[in-house]
């Protein structure tokens, strides 16, 4: 029976690792600030060349070394000075441009930090005179993905050790275990996890932020993270860690009241959570404050329920059915305590999905939205097996479930009663474990993810002051090709003036780098589905380097169907529909 313990643990511990692994190197999730309006407008033809560009997100963002590029149609880079906020406008960027810029096409690639620590890049272009071919090749700024891979397991495992070091801390001086010091390995291996975790963060920081490898890692590159808010925060954690192992050395060393040790015990365990609410959706978008204190407490209780249902596995580990069998005030104990950390998961998460989402369509219709379902299919479970759980259990001898808490039993049954209520509550605790682990790793795949509202207020942004009245809309598109390989990119269409009448519409495809892409063909139609019009085809042509037509009518006004086909080889085409709104 040992053996076959250690082996399912063993292949369990595998099973993680590889999820973790998947998950970090998968490619990067949708970044937070979204860029909502320029000027010129991208895309768009200037008659005389502007003397500053101006780029607005949807939230304040941070700058980065080379944060703007300039190139020229030729692919030579413009020398401009360092970009930087306009005063007030901590979400709008501006930079001076020389004078004497040429006709022509010019490309601009960026890259900067969203304020909830996340960063984010692409590229745009605009035109001084006329649109002209243009040779420009941009460097690839998406990110490096070993960095990103390895930045993300580090988070992964950064929840997972806090959620432990919090379970089981709260699990000790709540409940009151009999041999707790069997739970002091797990304790300070959750620690020793945190800080490794935390420290690799900051380490990866800068190279995260610049799209670089991990080996590209410098004093200088240090020094940047460690002044920016998310450095400081990773830095707050790691002497939050520090003194929590002073406070634990001094409790076992010295007589000290319990009372004492409960209201630092919180004041750190709160101090601990809020480095992460502090760094990530919650410090951007509306409700700043409010949202914060929601975060700070749904870690707070995910590591209590979750954290703690793990340490009572550990607690009711394999070969200790006799130790266990004075368990039973201590499960009831904590039942009552995951109750009231359930109640506040739903009333944060509640008030966090509606915040992040936006609308109910946001559900299906986002990536963030898809994985949020996937979380609250997950906690539905994780609670549907605990209901079940109570059932069962309360049916066997001396065993008992109390509800929102995991399992319990009834340390007053003996002999072979005992020993199959506590393989029963082990194997519940187990599942209910594996599960918490599922819904920890979704939340933290979700906090990598643009936020439904914010990517609808990017899309629907009201222009910002001097850019030309025009239609810009930009469509993502993905096609897995013949031979199993994928393409993706965006298409940048732009409808001017976009309004009812004669328009004049030009299209940019750019390749998943963010660069200029070919495509040998594009077409793109509009619908007016609700009064039986089209679909009328753009019939936009290859003008080397963009397409366009010159007189494209849209004879009214409403919400018209746009559809873009893109194809990418002989075989390989893709079909990807927009709704834009098209005014008198």
């Amino acid at each position: 029976m040992g053996h076959q313990h250690r082996r399912r643990r063993r292949l369990c511990t595998l099973g993680v690792v590889l999820l973790l692994l998947l998950l970090g190197t998968a490619a990067p999730a949708s970044a937070h600030a979204a860029l909502r309006a320029t000027s010129p407008a991208d895309g768009s033809v200037v008659r005389t060349a502007p003397r500053q560009l101006t780029l607005a997100y949807s939230e304040s963002v941070g700058l980065l070394t080379d944060s703007l590029r300039v190139y020229d149609p030729r692919n030579h880079r413009v020398r401009t000075p360092e970009p930087d906020h306009v005063p007030g406008h901590p979400d709008t960027l501006r930079l001076a441009l020389p004078r004497g810029l040429g006709k022509g096409t010019y490309t601009v690639a960026w890259r900067v930090v969203s304020a909830d620590s996340h960063p984010v890049s692409g590229a745009l272009t605009f035109s001084v005179g006329e649109r002209t071919a243009t040779a420009a090749v941009l460097p690839d700024r998406s990110g490096n993905a070993v960095t990103t891979g390895l930045y993300n397991v580090a988070r992964y495992l950064a929840y997972l050790a806090v959620a432990l070091l919090i379970g089981a801390a709260v699990l000790v001086a709540y409940c009151r275990p009999p041999g707790a010091a069997r739970l002091r390995g797990a304790v300070l291996g959750a620690w020793w996890v945190l800080a490794a975790a935390t420290g690799a963060l900051f380490l990866l920081r800068a190279p995260y932020e610049e799209g670089t490898s991990p080996v590209s890692l410098t004093g200088g590159a240090l020094a940047r993270a460690a002044a920016s808010r998310p450095g400081e925060l990773l830095l707050v954690r790691l002497a939050l860690l520090v003194v929590i192992a002073v406070c634990a050395l001094a409790v076992r060393r010295w007589s000290v009241p319990r009372a004492a040790v409960g209201v630092v015990g919180v004041v750190l365990a709160s101090a601990l959570a809020l480095t992460w609410a502090a760094a990530e959706h919650a410090s951007a978008g509306i409700q700043v404050p409010v949202a914060v204190a929601s975060a700070t407490l749904h870690l707070l209780a995910v590591g209590v329920w979750l954290g703690g249902l793990g340490s009572l596995l550990v607690l009711l580990r394999a070969g200790d059915e006799g130790a266990a069998g004075g368990m039973g005030p201590v499960v009831g104990r904590f039942s009552r305590l995951a109750f009231g950390a359930v109640v506040v998961l739903v009333v944060t998460g509640v008030y966090q999905s509606w915040r992040g989402l936006g609308s109910w369509a946001a559900l299906l219709d986002t990536e963030y939205g898809r994985i949020l379902l996937a979380k609250v299919v997950g906690v539905a479970l994780l609670l549907v097996v605990a209901s079940g759980a109570r059932r069962l259990v309360r049916a066997g001898a001396g065993a008992g479930f109390d509800a929102g808490a995991g399992v319990g039993f009834d340390a007053g049954s003996g002999g072979e009663e005992t020993l199959f209520a506590v393989r029963r509550l082990r194997r519940l605790v187990l599942g209910e474990a594996a599960l918490g682990v599922v819904v920890l790793l979704l939340s933290t795949l979700l906090a990598g993810t643009l936020p439904s509202r914010a990517e609808a207020e990017a899309r629907g942004a009201a222009p910002v002051a001097g850019i030309p009245a025009a239609l810009v809309t930009t469509v993502p598109f993905s096609v897995e090709g013949a031979s199993g390989g994928r393409a993706r990119g965006k298409v940048q269409v732009t409808l001017d003036s976009g309004r009812v009448g004669v328009n004049s519409v030009q299209a940019v495809v750019y390749g998943a780098n963010g660069g200029l892409a070919s495509v040998p063909e594009l077409r793109i139609t509009m619908t007016l589905g609700e009064r039986g019009v089209g679909p009328l085809d753009t019939k936009v042509v290859d003008r080397g380097g963009y397409w366009g037509a010159d007189a494209f009518s849209l004879p009214m006004e409403g919400v018209w169907t746009m559809r873009v086909s893109v194809r990418v080889s002989e075989t390989d085409q893709v079909t990807v529909v927009r709704g834009v709104r098209v005014r008198r």
